[in-house]
């Protein structure tokens, strides 16, 4: 018996607080997922400057206390702003919508204390748009004693379906999520059986460190295309201080921006600090890929921002020129657009949420058992 279709629009945005990603999908939580629309809103600079502020302002849940005042008016002014592209997206599709899934900007992530701050007023925002929300993904993941981190993976594994139906490619099947953090999932076949045929984990920064370098040292956002740290020449020595001082010897934590830092490149010209920092980016990456592929020929499908950093993307293949069972390709070749994989991903998570169907495994973020995430309101 075919399933009930919902069409749902999913928010999201991510460690690089630049913006909001708009998707709206058609979906019955299960097996189905078509794409209906995408756009992306930019952060006007007052919002963002807020945002980052606060941001590094907050290390501990003492400091969410200290700054509630500011951490609540910054929420309803990033809710407004989500309200507002909800609504400006709904002028180019009229249709029906019966959920939003409401990611909000995560501000504090510490799964050890089991607290996760994403900012985002799901009540006030479904007042205004006069919808159902779902929002608040990540809370009862990390009660359930998971990392609330990556969430993706479900939709990674539907995307994984059609890619091997319509494309012939055989699994095991990975994706690399390359934002602000970088994360990795591995789909090994396209059973039912979510907990033998699903693994993802964080494996290390995406684009945070060279965002930051560039933040810091130059009026520019980030290295567009990877230009400025093809411009530099990489600090042998730097890097491998770098990465003798950041020895990851498990993947079983989430991670957050704030687990690292470019102090490592101080002193260096804004183009060879960024050269050195996307060494280190992609040698991590590479790490976490061999961690993962476990010497099994497996294709990885790239998709984030970080996609577009040329410079990344040749640093982590030179980083796995001998390791020819992976294979790497940008998601893009296989009509789906990078951008947006992870907006398209929250929608499909607020069907799933609304249907009591589990977003979150124990392969996938550690959790006893697998949970079921996100807070439905409709208050209009």
């Amino acid at each position: 018996m075919k399933k009930k279709l919902y069409t749902s629009i999913g928010l999201m945005s991510g460690t690089s607080m630049d913006g909001v990603d708009l998707s709206i999908i058609s979906s019955d939580g299960y097996n189905e997922f078509s794409n209906i629309l995408d756009d992306y809103f930019e952060y006007d600079k007052n919002l963002r400057d807020q945002l980052i502020l606060l941001r590094n302002l907050v290390e501990t849940k003492e400091d969410l206390s200290k700054n509630i005042v500011n951490l609540r008016e910054l929420e309803r002014n990033l809710t407004l702003f989500h309200a507002e592209v909800v609504n400006q997206s709904l002028k180019k599709y009229n249709g029906p919508v019966d959920f939003v899934g409401f990611h909000g900007q995560t501000i504090f992530h510490n799964p050890k204390e089991r607290i996760t701050n994403q900012l985002g007023d799901g009540n006030l925002l479904s007042q205004i748009i006069k919808k159902k929300v779902v929002y608040d993904f990540r809370q009862a993941d990390i009660n359930n004693n998971g990392q609330g981190a990556p969430l993706t993976p479900i939709f990674h594994y539907i995307l994984s379906k059609k890619i091997h139906q319509n494309y012939d490619i055989n699994f095991p099947i990975g994706f690399l999520n390359i934002g602000g953090i970088a994360n990795v999932t591995k789909v090994t076949d396209c059973l039912d059986n979510f907990q033998n045929n699903l693994s993802a984990f964080d494996i290390g920064p995406g684009n945070c460190l060279i965002d930051e370098w560039v933040r810091n040292n130059s009026d520019k956002k980030f290295d567009k295309n990877g230009e400025l740290g093809k411009a530099g020449r990489v600090d042998q020595l730097i890097l491998n201080q770098a990465i003798d001082n950041f020895i990851i010897n498990s993947y079983s934590q989430s991670l957050d921006i704030k687990n690292f830092d470019v102090s490592f490149a101080r002193g260096l010209s804004l183009e060879d600090g960024c050269a050195t920092i996307t060494d280190f980016t992609a040698y991590l990456i590479s790490q976490g890929l061999k961690h993962i592929s476990q010497k099994n020929s497996i294709k990885f499908l790239i998709c984030g921002g970080g996609r577009k950093n040329s410079n990344l993307i040749n640093g982590i293949k030179n980083y796995l020129v001998n390791e020819n069972y992976i294979d790497l390709e940008i998601v893009d070749n296989y009509n789906l657009n990078g951008d947006y994989i992870e907006s398209q991903a929250f929608a499909f998570l607020a069907i799933r949420s609304f249907l009591n169907l589990p977003i979150s495994f124990n392969s996938t973020t550690g959790c006893r058992e697998f949970t079921v995430g996100g807070k439905l309101v409709e208050n209009f």
